[in-house]
């Protein structure tokens, strides 16, 4: 089975569809599948939904798919840096499912196990936990939160062989694993596809039975917040 693809928008032939729901790796701007977002938007795709911890920035990152109107609702942590999202989201142009992190990221693990949903203490007693199933254990209140099931994940990753067996490169791990295992279809972008046999078995972070595509190309790698100390004089 040829996973490899020579292009991101060649890697989503056949698998974009209105309405669909994605899953996609990374935090803030690091570990972000750009190319493949990129892709998302050229093809048009509407009325999506997107499980991601973050929106990316105005021009980078789900950011991109904002500005087209491509985004119908997002399922997400942290909604900073992005004015278009706080725009459309204030006006009710937007959807916002609130996750906390933890909760978000085990969402994702838990679907890509087959676990339909599991109780966490997390949001009990706030917003998070209205309209949710409540039981206690040991004179605790736990909250019920659901699996996500998503139709389609999109991860950025470092280093992939052509079996799809995935590295990731320090922080950009992030939320690219559990994104990766929930969707049916995963299309993983990677910086460099190596020989098969070549990547260290104790070093692999998702192993290729969760990965259909594969894509290389070359990224833009931005930072999100710069902060330099001021030369020193004599």
């Amino acid at each position: 089975m040829n996973k490899i693809y020579p292009n991101a928008a060649a890697a989503l032939d056949g698998v974009l569809h209105d309405g669909m729901l994605i899953a996609a790796g990374g935090f803030g701007l690091c570990g972000i599948p750009e190319l493949l977002l990129a892709a998302i938007r050229d093809a048009g795709t509407k009325d999506l939904t997107f499980a991601s911890n973050n929106a990316g920035v105005d021009d980078f990152g789900i950011g991109i798919l904002l500005q087209t109107r491509q985004v119908k609702k997002m399922i997400s942590s942290y909604v900073g840096e992005n004015a278009e999202f706080m725009r459309q989201y204030l006006s009710g142009e937007l959807e916002l499912e609130f996750n906390p992190q933890g909760t978000l990221a085990e969402r994702m693990r838990a679907g890509g196990c087959g676990i339909p949903g599991f109780y966490t203490k997390t949001g009990v007693g706030t917003v998070i936990s209205e309209g949710k199933e409540v039981k206690s254990w040991g004179g605790q209140d736990y909250i019920l939160e659901e699996g996500i099931f998503a139709d389609l994940s999109i991860v950025k990753a470092w280093k992939a062989d052509d079996t799809g067996n995935l590295i990731f490169r320090k922080t950009a791990r992030n939320f690219n694993p559990p994104a990766a295992m929930c969707g049916k279809i995963c299309v993983a972008e990677v910086e460099e596809i190596v020989p098969r046999g070549s990547l260290d078995p104790d070093n692999i972070h998702l192993p290729g039975i969760y990965v259909h595509r594969i894509v290389q190309g070359d990224h833009e790698k931005r930072i999100e917040q710069r902060t330099v100390r001021q030369k020193e004089t004599a």
